[in-house]
């Protein structure tokens, strides 16, 4: 158990740790000068029982609030102390509600130097204090005369400190590792040494840690926990821990920083959080309000963004975001207070909610709904209340480190509430099941719709799909999904098409009658210098329009290509155009050719044979340097017929079928100038 002192300056608070323990915590020589706590000190009383007693004596004068906050955030039992002489003072006021905007519920108040005041005196300081306690969580505190003078009350304090650090059930060990530091020195023959109060989870000695917010990588080397060798530190030890690691100095760790979990290491500066203003504040908050925040022992400018329409008045809570001058380490659910900018009062508190505040549309129904579920404190309620509200997903491993559970913990929450779980790279999202089976459900027949109004296409586009759907998933993140779902065979993936399994492209009865006339005419001799559209047109005796239609849409099918403006070639011929020039590149040494050479071996004329050679430029299978081509072997198989019964060349050179759905791809993923997400240079997949 830890204890903290607080209360107002000269009131007696070091020397009555030193009453208890027998150590005196005014280390400094200022502090030894000027007879006065300056800086944290720290002492320990063995129990009875074994467990050892840690106590955090905090400075009391108001130009070290900012220090004793950096001590009372770790602290587990709350020893008030009042002066018998002096009374309740302005830092007694202070101290006490710091306290109670850190949530501290245990606590005693110890009437001091009760040498120096009478039956009478103590009753009406008695009084006062009831008073003054009434509406803080220490408002049933037991008080108790003392005095480090004479010894009055000294045994009987100490002999409920025992009791309370018998009844108390400690921090839980589990989650993942924590530690806030309030110093950092160097040890002579030892190395950088950290001190501070352990958080959450536990560490041993060679375990890896990281310093946050700088995130530089360090090793515990050795551990002492309430002041004894130990190996391993444990939730709510007072902690000090050799480090070792590149750039691990004194200097480059400060008072404010974390030792933590490599796996919790995401600083971040705007939170969502819980405000309660004091009612002491002599104006209300209003938008953009400046103030200092503290945080475990971290001091952070920042700035208040209101969420609701009214200023938070005196007295009065509210949701806010938190827009922080520089990042710092936390956890949700963590206390916090906040003091003006210049270091004269305490204005109030709360806790955090959500460390990953979104910068727009914070004030959204669907953004509020979700702070009220980030704002329940036990994990499995809150991941549940999170699944329940729009967008109905949670990314687990964002969700798990934000409040530093450990892996045991996060795999509990999965099986208690039967998540379905889908990795996405870094990422873990979660769905509900019967949110899953909604969302599943919802994706088929999207595509039983669109297959019944566009048969002749072989797809939906992967990103049209996805902007249809509730939720609207990141694109990565729906990607994920498809790939799952194919895997399953609940829908086929065909490059950047996503269709059912069983669907087939067709042609309605009147574009097959005209496309048997068309293709023909593209095929035979001249299938290397086919007749453009408006010649196609002319044979026929058809409308331009309507035979540019057909073969746009027989194009996105991948029965043609569009070479150049309304060109279209047989995809068997773009085979064979293919091969021919993987053997014209073999014929040569360097394997490379030039324009008039292909032309020659495909017997078309100059200018058909450009438009071929940068339609296969355009799609990677020739690169061109300056008037030399050479064939790209990884995607000589792009244009390979789906009859073709000839082993793929991907297969034989390592490559892929098809650059449709790659990053490299030239018409772009989620681009669809046209029906079916392809424009007219681009290259639709193969049956």
């Amino acid at each position: 158990m830890i204890v903290g002192t607080a209360g107002h300056v000269d009131h007696g608070k070091t020397a009555l740790v030193h009453a208890l323990t027998g150590v005196d915590t005014d280390r400094l020589l200022e502090e030894k000068a000027r007879g006065m706590t300056i800086d944290l000190g720290f002492a320990y009383l063995p129990a009875p029982s074994g467990d050892i007693i840690g106590f955090v004596d905090v400075p009391g004068h108001e130009r070290f609030v900012h220090t004793m906050l950096a001590g009372a955030s770790g602290i587990d039992f709350a020893l008030l102390v009042v002066a018998a002489d002096d009374g309740v003072m302005p830092q007694t006021r202070e101290h006490l509600a710091i306290v109670d905007l850190l949530d501290i519920k245990r606590g005693t108040v110890v009437l001091s130097k009760s040498d120096l005041a009478d039956t009478a005196r103590r009753a009406a300081i008695a009084a006062e204090i009831h008073a003054t306690l009434a509406d803080t969580a220490l408002a049933a505190a037991e008080i108790i005369p003392a005095s480090s003078i004479t010894g009055e009350g000294i045994d009987a304090l100490r002999q409920l400190l025992f009791q309370e650090a018998t009844r108390f059930a400690g921090r839980a060990a589990s989650g993942r590792f924590r530690l806030a530091v309030d110093r950092s020195f160097t040890l002579h023959g030892v190395g950088t040494v950290v001190t501070g109060t352990v958080l959450s989870g536990s560490v041993g000695i060679g375990d890896s840690v990281v310093v946050s917010p700088p995130g530089l990588s360090a090793r515990v080397r050795s551990i002492h926990t309430q002041n004894r060798p130990a190996k391993r530190g444990n939730g709510g030890d007072r902690c000090a821990l050799n480090l070792a690691g590149e750039g691990i100095t004194k200097e480059a760790i400060r008072r404010g920083d974390v030792i933590l979990d490599p796996e919790l290491h995401a600083p971040t500066d705007r939170i969502d959080a819980r405000l309660r203003v004091l009612p002491a504040e002599p104006k209300p908050i209003c938008q953009w309000f400046p103030v200092r925040l503290h945080h475990a022992a971290a001091e952070v400018g920042a700035r208040i963004v209101l969420l609701g329409d009214e200023p938070v008045r005196p007295g009065g809570a509210a949701t806010v975001q938190l827009v922080l001058d520089s990042p710092i380490a936390a956890a949700a659910g963590d206390a916090y207070v906040l003091r003006d900018t210049s270091a004269q009062r305490t204005i109030g508190g709360g806790s955090f909610l959500d460390l990953r505040a979104p910068s727009r549309k914070r004030r959204t129904l669907e953004r509020l709904a979700r702070l009220e579920a980030h704002a329940i404190p036990l994990s499995e309620q809150a991941a549940a209340a999170l699944l329940d509200v729009p967008p109905h997903y949670l990314d687990l491993k964002t969700f798990g480190r934000d409040r530093a559970l450990g892996t045991d913990e996060t795999e509990s929450l999965i099986e208690s509430l039967g998540l379905v779980r889908i990795p996405v790279g870094e990422m873990l999202l979660a769905f509900l099941p019967e949110r899953w089976m909604a969302f599943k459900g919802a994706l088929i027949s999207r595509l039983e719709a669109f297959h019944a109004d566009n048969p002749d296409l072989p797809g939906i586009g992967m990103e049209r799909l996805r902007l249809q759907l509730d939720p609207r998933l990141p694109t990565p993140a729906f990607a994920a999904v498809l790939r799952d779902l194919s895997r399953t065979r609940d829908l086929a993936l065909d490059g950047a098409w996503v269709r059912l399994p069983g669907h087939e492209v067709r042609l309605a009865p009147k574009d097959e009658s005209l496309w048997l006339r068309i293709q023909p005419l593209l095929g035979g001799p001249q299938r290397f210098h086919p007749p453009r559209v408006r010649d196609i047109a002319e044979m026929l005796a058809g409308p331009e329009a309507e035979i540019r239609r057909l073969l746009k849409l027989t194009a996105r099918m991948g029965k043609v290509h569009e070479i150049a403006h309304d060109h279209f070639f047989l995809r068997n011929a773009l085979a064979e155009i293919v091969e021919i020039i993987r053997e014209l590149a073999a014929t040569t040494p360097d394997g490379q050719f030039v324009a008039a050479q292909f032309r020659d071996r495909a017997g078309s004329g100059r200018k058909v044979a450009i438009h071929i050679l940068e339609f296969l430029d355009r799609h990677g299978v020739t690169v061109r340097r300056g008037d030399l081509r050479r064939p790209n072997r990884h995607r000589l198989d792009q244009f390979r017929c789906p009859a073709d019964d000839r082993p793929p060349t991907a297969e034989a050179f390592g490559g892929a079928s098809s650059p449709v759905g790659r990053p490299d791809f030239k018409s772009g993923r989620g681009r669809e100038p046209v029906l079916g997400g392809f424009d007219s240079h681009s290259l639709p997949p193969s049956s």
